[in-house]
């Protein structure tokens, strides 16, 4: 059943892994039935924008029976329950006990808030095993809801920007379908476990530096056993604080540049605790810093039938839930892109790609690359300095593009502002933080949901 206060938390909530909007009915929702029922199952709302809207559609005779003649067509037939709920329709669908599942477009999965197409190559990797139930989806039979904190989901929802007014911590968590009744599962505990690993050992990271280029004489160590957001912070800093930063001189301003780019120390981290096999007892992602690189290994390799250059090409998500969550507060991107943004954003900066090695564990190793040369050519300071500074002057055009765009998109994000002009992330963010310094613009609202305002 589908009940109206679920429905209404379904729309605070926004779009994503498990639930879809439409303005209004087309049969190519068709392609959504069999997306939802090849993953983990879930909801189509009829009468609701993108922007959490409601505009109404009217459930009537003739259009239910449209629905479910697209769920019985489908191959196999796909059960779904149809309710209308103040002015909307909610079409729920079951997670398939038969899969593949397909219409007449083809075969499709969810990626996040994104219906895909899915590729023959992909269903062989997808569906090899598809009677197994994930670790994440698992119910955490030493867990109960009382072993969750409230307090790491609300920060969660207000960095989300999930509405909870006149909403429970419990209800969130069982609208984004953590959580039945009292049941917990892993993927619960694992993001807002007051202690996840007192039910979940290998819920945890280690991570280590090393003083010189073997794993001998480790001079600083950390053990965190927290939460996965916990982890993702706790390394970002780690690695930030045993890695060389150059000092870039713009204008009047300093920012740090540092030897690995931040935007792909970042991918790494994500994609390691998302995709790591966290069915491996006894085993920790690991995080190691040595004078001449930086490696990031998580348990489980690539899945079987996939090798490392189809990384970028395709995306399968070992845990389609803990990528939904880290989706929604804008750590990791939709439908696969991490590795094409990283080997982008090294080579922007003119800096190797990662070698990449994948049996029982995944590594991932990037060089730490300190050519002071290709920094400054010009005006490189001596090289035994840790901190080079350079200057680079931010034109009036790019100033002006950047005004142009954000005068016809509002809303433009800093990573789509960054394509558009086809600038680095960073480069975008000391341009808007000059713009703001000096008056020209404003942020009206949070970061996600907010616009950018031009001051007169």
């Amino acid at each position: 059943m589908i009940e109206t206060e679920r429905v209404r938390l379904l729309i605070s909530e926004g779009e994503g892994l498990t639930i879809e909007y439409k303005e209004h009915f087309t049969p190519r929702i068709a392609e959504d039935l069999v997306a939802f029922a090849n993953t983990r199952g879930g909801t189509i709302i009829l009468g609701v924008r993108d922007d959490h809207t409601i505009i109404g559609e009217k459930l009537t005779n003739a259009l239910k029976a449209q629905i479910v003649s697209l769920a019985r067509n489908c191959t196999p037939s796909i059960n779904i329950s149809i309710k209308q709920t103040d002015s909307v329709i909610a079409v729920a669908v079951e997670e398939g006990s038969e899969k593949p599942y397909s219409c007449s477009s083809g075969y499709f999965r969810r990626l996040d808030a994104v219906t895909q197409k899915m590729s023959n190559h992909e269903l062989r990797i997808l569906f090899r095993n598809s009677d197994t139930v994930r670790f994440e989806q698992q119910i955490c039979r030493l867990c109960t809801i009382t072993d969750l904190s409230s307090t790491k989901i609300r920060s969660f929802c207000k960095t989300g920007n999930i509405s909870m007014i006149g909403v429970t911590p419990d209800a969130v968590l069982n609208g984004l379908e953590l959580t039945f009744g009292n049941k917990v599962t892993n993927a619960a505990v694992m993001l807002f476990g007051k202690k996840p690993t007192h039910s979940i050992h290998q819920c945890s990271m280690l991570l280590l530096a090393f003083k010189g280029t073997t794993n001998v004489d480790i001079y600083d160590r950390m053990d965190i056993k927290d939460d996965l957001f916990v982890q993702f912070t706790s390394a970002m800093e780690f690695i930030k604080k045993h890695i060389n930063r150059r000092s870039i001189i713009e204008g009047t301003y300093r920012r740090d540049v540092y030897e690995v780019p931040e935007a792909v120390i970042r991918e790494a981290l994500a994609n390691a605790i998302v995709h790591r096999d966290y069915s491996m007892e006894g085993t920790d992602i690991t995080v190691s810093v040595f004078d001449d690189r930086l490696e990031i290994k998580n348990p489980g390799g690539l899945p079987p039938g996939m090798s490392a250059n189809c990384l970028g090409e395709m995306s399968v998500r070992r845990n389609p839930i803990l990528c939904e969550m880290f989706n929604r507060i804008d750590i990791i991107e939709k439908a696969g892109t991490g590795f094409v943004r990283m080997r982008n954003a090294l080579a922007l900066e003119k800096f190797p790609e990662p070698e990449i090695k994948s049996g029982t564990f995944f590594f991932i190793t990037f060089k730490r690359v300190y050519n002071l040369e290709l920094l400054n050519p010009k005006n490189t300071l001596p090289k035994e300095k840790a901190v080079i500074e350079t200057t680079e002057k931010t034109t009036e055009k790019t100033t002006e593009k950047i005004l142009g765009l954000i005068a016809e998109y509002p809303k433009i994000s800093m990573k789509e502002l960054a394509e558009k002009l086809s600038f680095s992330y960073h480069g975008v963010d000391w341009n808007i933080r000059k713009l703001r310094r000096e008056g020209k613009i404003k942020r009206i609202g949070p970061d996600k949901g907010g616009y950018w305002k031009i001051i007169k």
